[in-house]
């Protein structure tokens, strides 16, 4: 079963090798993970990461695509949320990088959504950008009554970048604002398995798909199961009532019932569990599925027109209450 942990640390170690797709999962990461803060009158930039790891991949491609060195620090245990981020990643004289990484705009302010040129990448570009994403502030939900993969977004505009970014290579996925936190969302379980993929997490996408595939068979299995077992009960129940309207029927009727018709609902009472096909099999001689059911019909039909001539209560007052 994929964990988050699980996903995170194939994606981790996944080689990227073209510029254009290592730009993208670095400015993706850093939009979501980080922020712009001025410190002694120069403008940082910081990121806080989950893992080493991440740490690692960042600061590398620091250092080799912009020739930048980046500060990296472990948070203090107090400042520690459970799942919360661990690790600090932050660039001082950070203002050129943000330009470099489209984090701010001509006039100096941080964009709202998601850096122009990743959102007009080619499809890879689009994938790393996505795969960016998850390692900053990604989350799944193993299959259950419940499934999703989930990026938390510092913005509605980040949620839909990214909306728009998945669906551009074939991803259903939803913005959604949820108790005041924007996120990217993808619920259907064959969605997440295909993003998986596309991310780059093979490993995980096929344990997903495996589990995913097995539990969709059980439930297939629990649903027949549980609509044979609802057509047992109302078969049983069409039975029980059909043989005390059977047995009222011949009450009523007595010595004047006729002898086809006393014959059918003798042989109804007889082989109460049994189908009309199976009765029709059952009589001498045998009677077809139709026949059996228009005596039984007939012989219904009769006692209840005499119990209304008599004033007596017909053979629907027979059937137990909760079957009616």
């Amino acid at each position: 079963m994929p964990s988050t942990a699980d996903v995170m640390s194939e994606l981790v170690k996944l080689p990227v090798q073209r510029t254009g797709e290592r730009m993208a999962e670095l400015a993706t990461i850093l939009r979501l993970s980080g922020g712009l803060h001025t410190i002694n009158g120069r403008i940082a930039l910081e990121a806080e990461l989950h893992t080493p790891q991440t740490v690692q991949r960042v600061r590398k491609d620091l250092a080799e695509l912009y020739g930048v060195r980046a500060e990296a620090r472990q948070l203090p245990p107090t400042s520690v949320r459970p799942g919360a981020p661990q690790f600090l990643v932050r660039v001082i004289d950070g203002e050129t990088l943000a330009r470099q990484l489209g984090l701010l705009d001509q006039r100096r302010r941080p964009i709202r959504g998601l850096p122009n040129r990743v959102t007009t990448g080619d499809a890879k570009e689009l994938a790393a950008a996505l795969r960016g994403a998850f390692l900053a502030r990604g989350k799944i939900t193993p299959p259950g009554r419940t499934v999703s993969l989930e990026v938390v977004c510092p913005s509605s505009e980040t949620a839909m970048a990214l909306v728009g970014a998945a669906s551009r290579i074939g991803v259903d996925a939803k913005s959604r604002d949820i108790r005041g936190v924007s996120k990217l969302l993808v619920r259907d379980g064959e969605a997440i398995g295909s993003l998986l993929g596309i991310m780059g997490a093979e490993e995980c996408r096929a344990a997903w798909d495996n589990l995913r595939k097995a539990r969709e068979t059980r439930a297939t299995a629990n649903r027949l199961v549980n609509f044979d077992d609802a057509n047992l009960r109302r078969s049983a129940e069409a039975s029980v009532a059909a043989c005390a309207r059977v047995e009222r029927a011949l009450e009523i009727l007595g010595s004047d019932v006729p002898d086809h018709l006393g014959y059918a609902g003798q042989l109804r009472l007889t082989h109460r569990e049994a189908s009309l096909d199976e009765l029709g099999a059952r009589a001498d001689p045998p009677l077809t599925k139709d026949a059996i059911a228009g005596r039984i019909r007939r012989l219904l039909a009769m006692a209840d027109k005499a119990a209304e001539d008599q004033g007596i209560p017909g053979t629907e007052a027979s059937v137990p209450e909760e079957l009616v």
